[in-house]
């Protein structure tokens, strides 16, 4: 800590000033946004039991079944983020309508071939050590086929992100299913404090998310605003980066942090602000976790990231991104030598 407060006061005396820092992604286009969340024991409660006092009763397992008009829920545990590992918890109401151009009895006539809805559903995500990250939170129609511009891995469903907490404050997009293995149904009878003991099925859901607001590398007037965390002095042509050194770099948009600001307020002169979401430093396509990530004293939306440039940097002109909360931000370049 003490180590990490004196770097603080250097920055603070050197030539580096917030007032003319910029978003290094300035004019450009924000890089896509897609998260593709693997879930675990994932299994649908059906809404089948008239009697309050049979609910979650059973302490074994159940088969649900359905009808059109039924109501259920679906419940799994977040694994993955774009093969990241992760925690949290994803939860889906819907409602069953079998929606079908050309029916059954039983079904619903209609001009689309969909399963049900409107579903709400919740991604609430956190660190593998369960830290808190953020909710995402989606509403849309179940099964049939995606949307036009979905991305190419969707499958099915056809559903929007209509906002989200944390990391994803005031995202927006659209989501749906990839692939599913083994869903079971299930009686809203059964006990749920057993699903991970009686196990469920396998989903990956994928996530196209536009965010409020990206990370991005801030710059000076000479570049990115990345120094060598030796002496505090800028990486230029002049003075390059090496293979395996400590660098600082300065940015905006990581989101919230522990124990927290009130939003809108700087962060404070005093103790520490850990940024909540994981957060990488992808040099050359080679990803490394932050050594450290947190917001600057008494700047609005600013942060320090101290980094290790991994040993494999070639010399040259090294590209450089952040990745917070699995959204990248533009690439920056820094001479390495």
């Amino acid at each position: 800590m003490k180590n990490l407060t004196q770097r603080l006061e250097a920055v603070a005396v050197a030539a580096i000033c917030f007032t003319v820092w910029s978003r290094a992604g300035l004019g450009q286009t924000p890089p896509p946004v897609i998260l593709e969340v693997d879930l675990e024991n994932y299994v649908q409660y059906w809404d089948d039991v008239a009697d309050p006092s049979k609910l979650a009763s059973v302490p074994g397992l159940t088969t649900g079944a359905y009808r059109s008009f039924m109501q259920n829920a679906w419940v799994a545990d977040i694994v993955a983020v774009n093969g990241m590992p992760a925690r949290g918890t994803y939860v889906n109401r819907a409602q069953m309508f079998q929606f079908r151009p050309s029916i059954a009895a039983g079904q619903t006539i209609a001009d689309i071939n969909r399963n049900g809805g409107p579903s709400t559903e919740v991604f609430e995500f956190l660190q593998p050590d369960g830290t808190p990250i953020g909710t995402v939170i989606g509403i849309g129609l179940v099964a049939g086929a995606p949307p036009p511009g979905a991305p190419t891995a969707q499958t099915n469903s056809n559903k929007a992100i209509v906002g989200g907490t944390g990391a994803f404050l005031a995202v927006k997009g659209q989501f749906g299913t990839v692939v599913s293995e083994n869903v079971r149904m299930a009686s809203e009878s059964e006990d749920p404090s057993l699903r991970r003991v009686l196990g469920g099925g396998k989903i990956r859901m994928v996530l196209h998310i536009i965010p409020a607001e990206w990370p991005e590398v801030l710059t000076v007037p000479t570049g990115p605003a990345i120094v060598h965390s030796a002496d505090f002095t800028l990486v230029t042509p002049d003075k390059p980066a090496r293979a395996g050194e400590i660098l600082t770099l300065y940015a905006s948009g990581l989101g919230p942090t522990r124990p927290g600001v009130d939003p809108g307020k700087p962060f404070p002169t005093t103790g520490l602000q850990v940024v909540n979401s994981p957060v990488q430093v992808v040099v050359n396509g080679t990803a490394a976790p932050a050594m450290w990530a947190g917001g600057y004293p008494g700047a609005v939306n600013a942060y320090q990231v101290n980094f290790r440039l991994p040993d494999s940097t070639a010399s040259g002109m090294a590209s450089l991104a952040l990745n917070v909360a699995w959204i990248s931000s533009s690439e920056v370049k820094i001479p390495v030598k």
